[in-house]
This record gives structure tokens, C-alpha cells and sequence, in this order.
């Protein structure tokens, strides 16, 4: 019996595991890259912030996912405050020096701490330091606004050919404006 058992093995030992849910994790935040980060534009992936992958990986990939995007999100609005303080000096002239060994450096790296601890503890979880640029950059700003419930897990009809196993596409839910435009109001009449 599997009581208290929590989690898929996947046929994996636990350190696969760990490895699998973290390429996942990193093949859907590097889905927003830019097209002018790849060498081909052929390798460029068709709609953003989506992977197609089997039901269970993706229902065990999410909780994942969504920590990392929590993470990086909590600490966006002491980047923003730690970015304001930066003078816009040349690093090499003497009133960035000036400011290096002021009293104003310090609050600015006290601000910037909790940045460089999420990006320390990301890239930890992650094992790639592009993902979580893209993560800082890109995701974490999407979602700004919204509490919880950054992907969304589609089943797809046609399973994978060769074993049959049921594939789902996992995607990080964006705030379309159409989607918003169609959404129903219900008024009390």
C-alpha cells in the first residue's frame, strides 16, 4: 500500500527525479526568451510559456513551478526599490567610487539582499542561471497581480505514439485581453 506516500516516482530514483522535475521547470520558463536568444529562429518555440509533456509530469511538475515563480515574484518590489537607488555614473568614474564608499551603498545593498538571496536560492532549485533571468525578467512581472494559479494544465486528445501515455500541455496562464473582453458578466436582474 502507498498511504502517505506523496508524489510520482516515475520509474526514477529520487535524484532523476529531482533532475526531471527541474528540466521541465527550465523548458517552460526558457519558452519566453526572446527569438533573438536562440542561434536558430527554427528553434524558436511556437506559442510562449508552453511545453507538451505526459498528465502525471505535469501534475507533478507544478507546485514546482509555481514556488519558483512565488519566489521570484516576492522580491520584485525590492529590486525596483534597490534599482532606484543605482547612480547613473560610469562604474569606472570617480562619483561611482564616491558612491561605493558612501553611507548610501549600504541601504542600497540592504535592498538588493533579498534579490540576490531568491536569484541565489533559484538558481540552486533550477541549476541554470538563464531560466532564472528569464524567470526575474520576464515571468515574475506577469504576474504581479495575480495571487496563485500561475499554469494551467490542458489534457490533450491524441496520446503520445509509441506507449499511449495520456499528454497534456503545461502553460503559464497570461493575462490575455481577450480573454477578458469575453469574459461573462453576470448581472442580478
Amino acid at each position: 500500500m502507498r498511504h502517505r506516500f506523496a508524489g510520482r516516482k516515475f520509474g526514477r530514483n529520487p535524484k532523476h527525479q529531482r533532475a526531471l522535475l527541474r528540466m521541465l521547470a527550465n523548458s517552460l520558463f526558457l519558452t519566453e526568451r526572446p527569438e533573438e536568444a536562440y542561434a536558430d529562429p527554427k528553434q524558436a518555440p511556437k506559442v510562449k510559456g508552453r511545453i507538451i509533456t505526459t498528465i502525471q509530469k505535469a501534475k507533478e511538475v507544478r507546485p514546482f513551478v509555481e514556488k519558483c515563480i512565488t519566489t521570484a515574484k516576492n522580491v520584485l518590489e525590492a529590486k525596483a526599490a534597490a534599482d532606484a537607488m543605482i547612480p547613473t555614473a560610469d562604474r569606472r568614474s570617480d562619483a561611482y567610487k564616491k558612491w561605493r564608499n558612501s553611507e548610501d551603498w549600504q541601504k542600497w545593498n540592504k535592498a538588493n539582499a533579498p534579490v540576490v538571496a531568491a536569484r541565489r536560492r533559484l538558481v540552486q532549485l533550477l541549476h541554470d542561471e538563464e531560466a532564472v533571468k528569464v524567470l526575474f525578467d520576464t515571468i515574475a512581472p506577469m504576474f504581479v497581480n495575480r495571487q496563485g494559479g500561475y499554469t494551467r494544465i490542458l489534457r490533450l486528445a491524441k496520446p503520445r505514439l509509441g506507449d499511449a501515455g495520456t499528454r497534456a500541455i503545461l502553460e503559464l496562464v497570461k493575462n490575455d485581453k481577450k480573454a477578458e473582453a469575453v469574459k461573462p458578466t453576470f448581472d442580478a436582474e
